[in-house]
């Protein structure tokens, strides 16, 4: 979806046009809730302690999700445009989130905050789906990371982040990537480069 000159009423009907079929009033609610947001590279989207209140709609732009254990950064989650992320536990148990989402290039979010995407909810059925479809998408996308992890060998793992997120191998940093699929960067190489000679 092109991001020059786009506007609120330009992302609720990408919302609607993806999760749920919307009248022109739900999408002017719709609309009316959108919290547009823009980050520079590098810049903290949410730090840890704080607590998460949106839902973020990625426009334009590339974010990480990560967390600290014992002194060393864990990579949770990328994304890149038309892709949601948020931290879950903390949206819903209204509680300070050990995750920290930053921007890895200059980004553009329309966020929308969960309190009133649940009244609206609440007077919408379609609204609802939109934001039903919103919490099982992320659930399942947690569900395929976890599942890759467990089960899958580090070629594997590659392979299916490239067939899923092409945009993500190739915009983030080799380093992130590494850390997202819980290798370590040589091991990375290493499995690029096989791939390539079997592509020769």
């Amino acid at each position: 979806m092109p991001t020059i000159g786009l506007t609120k009423r330009d992302v609720a009907r990408e919302l609607a046009r993806r999760y749920s079929t919307m009248t022109h009033d739900e999408l002017d609610v719709l609309e009316s809730i959108l919290v547009p947001m823009k980050f520079q590279k590098g810049e903290k989207i949410l730090s840890e302690g704080e607590t998460c209140t949106y839902i973020y709609w990625i426009v334009k732009g590339l974010v990480r999700q990560f967390y600290y254990k014992n002194g060393k950064e864990l990579t949770e989650y990328m994304a890149v445009e038309n892709h949601i992320i948020m931290c879950i536990q903390s949206l819903f148990k209204e509680e300070p989130t050990h995750l920290q989402i930053h921007a890895l290039e200059p980004t553009i979010i329309y966020a929308m905050p969960r309190n009133l995407l649940e009244q609206v909810a609440m007077k919408s059925v379609n609204i609802q789906i939109l934001y039903r479809k919103i919490l099982e998408e992320s659930l399942i996308q947690s569900q395929i990371h976890a599942d890759m992890m467990r089960f899958e060998t580090a070629q594997d793992r590659y392979m299916k982040l490239v067939k899923l997120h092409p945009q993500l191998v190739l915009r983030a940093p080799l380093v992130y990537i590494a850390n997202y699929l819980q290798m370590t960067p040589e091991t990375l190489s290493r499995v690029r480069n096989a791939m390539l000679m079997e592509e020769k």
